[in-house]
C-alpha cells in the first residue's frame, strides 16, 4: 500500500510541478541507497561516540551467541 499511495502522489506534483514552470520532483525511491548509507554511518558514528566498535558487533554478539560467553583466543 505504502508505494502504491507514494506513486499515486507523485503523478500530481510532477503535473503541479510542470504546470508552475518548476522542476520535477525526485521519483519516489530514488534516494532509497543514499539515504540507507547515511543511517549506516550515523550508527557506526554513534557507536565510536559511545566507545563501541564501530563495525562487525552483530557478528560477534552472533560469535558469542554460538560458541558460549568465552572470549575470542586472540582477544
Amino acid at each position: 500500500m505504502g508505494a502504491t499511495a507514494t506513486e499515486d502522489g507523485h503523478s500530481p506534483d510532477t503535473y503541479r510541478a510542470r504546470r508552475h514552470g518548476e522542476p520535477a520532483p525526485p521519483a519516489p525511491g530514488a534516494h532509497d541507497w543514499q539515504v540507507a548509507r547515511e543511517l549506516r554511518d550515523l550508527r557506526r558514528f554513534r557507536a565510536v561516540v559511545a566507545g563501541r566498535p564501530a563495525h562487525g558487533r552483530i557478528r560477534q554478539a552472533l560469535g558469542r551467541r554460538l560458541r558460549g560467553r568465552r572470549p575470542h583466543p586472540g582477544c
